[in-house]
């Protein structure tokens, strides 16, 4: 088994609960980590035979563009596609990180991770 990560994605969308959220919109961190058998790959050097992390970057910049209220919605949203398009991949973990929310205060960012292994 081995692992491919996708660290810091940023992107600009529009999830949340209030209105200026929704229509400002945010900026977002995504850090994302798969797990797959990676031995072929590693041994045959052919880019058909491992998870391509363009493809995993796609499916994570495509259902940010998804509005929701809820970073946990957005999360599950990315590990649903990774299973559905991607055999290989038996693990997913995913943060999904707002940057300087909304909350009244000094906050860097706040965090929704899950993981699910199929």
């Amino acid at each position: 088994m081995g692992k491919i990560r996708l660290k810091n994605v940023r992107i600009h969308s529009n999830h949340g609960c209030l209105r200026e959220e929704m229509l400002i919109g945010s900026d977002y961190r995504v850090d994302l980590e798969i797990t797959a058998d990676l031995s072929q790959p590693a041994a045959s050097d052919q880019l058909t035979e491992t998870v391509d992390y363009v493809h995993l970057n796609n499916i994570i910049k495509e259902e940010m563009t998804v509005r929701s209220n809820l970073l946990e919605h957005v999360a599950k949203r990315i590990i649903d596609r990774i299973f559905g398009e991607i055999k290989e991949v038996t693990e997913v973990e995913v943060e999904v990180s707002k940057i300087n929310p909304p909350i009244g205060g000094d906050v860097e960012s706040v965090s929704v991770k899950l993981r699910i292994t199929r």
